[in-house]
This record gives structure tokens, sequence and C-alpha cells, in this order.
């Protein structure tokens, strides 16, 4: 199936699941779900996977739920999760590693009737990517050479900003004294751009705009790339 961009009707579909949240409402249109959100989604994965094997011939593009597709139904049983049952914005993601998808460095997106969000890196750390980051940055080589990522990224004026710190106290093995010690602060590490959701009907235009983002990101997601690779090898 060729990608011809996101139904028009998709963003319209997103807040009519805002305002009907609930698996009878969701079941009795999930052919509008499927010809508006699942197939355009799966064709995405497969166009832009082939564009993302020009910056990484290794990176995982699987048009499969729960590979580069998440679920539309929320896992509400977890202490703390959102009670609504269905997600309300469309995440797709392509990751590079064996490591489980969320805990690899990865290209990922995701769009809701109020934005579209690019992104690049790891959102957020389980304890074994947290440990792998922290014992990786603690080389001050590789806390000068994130530190210079980020900021070139900023840098290009592109509206590009990355996630804002998570912790208030430096772990063991840091201190205020250490040159780009805030680094060890984080719960996770990524870089991001918001666009107008509307870009998505157009496949050439969200095509290429994302290829942009991954691209000006590529230095990171090769930084987290390797911390991943401390995990595996753990």
């Amino acid at each position: 199936m060729e990608f011809t961009g996101f139904h028009k009707k998709a963003l319209g579909f997103l807040k009519k699941i805002k305002a009907n949240n609930n698996k009878e409402w969701f079941a009795a249109h999930k052919t509008e779900y499927e010809e508006y959100i699942l197939s355009p989604s799966r064709a995405f994965v497969v166009e832009m996977g082939e564009h993302l094997q020009a910056l990484v011939p290794t990176i995982n593009a699987e048009p499969k739920i729960n590979k580069s597709l998440y679920r539309i139904y929320r896992d509400t049983r977890r202490m703390g999760a959102n009670k609504m049952p269905i997600k309300e914005r469309i995440g797709v993601i392509f990751w590079q590693g064996n490591n489980k998808r969320m805990q690899s460095s990865c290209f990922y997106m995701h769009f809701s009737a109020d934005e579209l969000m690019v992104a690049v890196g790891v959102r957020w750390f389980e304890k074994p990517m947290l440990d792998a980051f922290r014992e990786y940055i603690k080389d001050e080589s590789k806390r000068q050479e994130l530190w210079n990522i980020l900021q070139d990224i900023k840098a290009m004026g592109k509206g590009y900003t990355h996630l804002e710190k998570g912790y208030k106290r430096y772990p063991r093995g840091f201190n205020a004294d250490m040159e780009y010690a805030e680094l060890s602060l984080y719960k996770g590490m990524a870089t991001f751009k918001t666009f107008d959701p509307k870009l998505i009907t157009d496949a050439e235009q969200l095509i290429d705009a994302l290829y942009e983002v991954y691209e000006d990101m590529l230095p990171l997601q090769q930084f987290m790339y390797e911390v991943s690779l401390r995990v595996a090898d753990a």
C-alpha cells in the first residue's frame, strides 16, 4: 500500500475519541479508525522506514502493532495510568538494536488533534537504561560530547528542544563541581520539535519534514544507541 498521507478525517476522528472515550463507541467506529489511521500508519512505517535506512541501515521499521505501531487501547491497569481506555494520540516508533523498543535509541513521532511531535533518543529511562546512561557519562569526554550534541541541535535555530531535567539531586558518582554534571539529572534523553498536526495529510511534506528533523538529530540517536549497547552488554 502506497503512503499518500493520513486521511483528512483522521484528526477529526481523534477529536471524536476525546469526546466519546469509551470502548463501546470505539467498537462502533472501528472501521473508521482502520481507514483513517491504522492503514495509513502501516503504509507510513514502510515509506518512512525506507528513508531512515539511508541514515541508519539497521533501524527497525515494522508496520505491526506492538512493533512500530502502538495499540489504540490504553493499559488502564497500571498504577497512576490514565484511565481513559482509548488513546487520543497516535504514535509511531523506529528503533535501533535488540533492546525493548522504548528503551532503544529511536526515531519517534506522534500526532493528536492538537499537535504533531517528532523526537529522537529515549523519552524516559527504565532502571537498566538509566544505570547505563549514568555510567556512560561518568566519562568526562562523553559528557562533553553529549553536551555539544544538545547545544549544536539547539543552535540550528529550527525550534528544536530537549527534555527537561527530572531529578534534583545528583546521583552517586556526580557532583556540582563536575563539568556538565547536570546531564546526570535527566530521566530521559531526547530532542524534539512540534508541528501543526495538519501536516500528516500531505505525504510528501510529512516525509520531508520528518527526515530533516531525524537527520539533524542523528548525532543524538547515535550517542544514545551507544548507551543502549551498554544495557545489552550488562
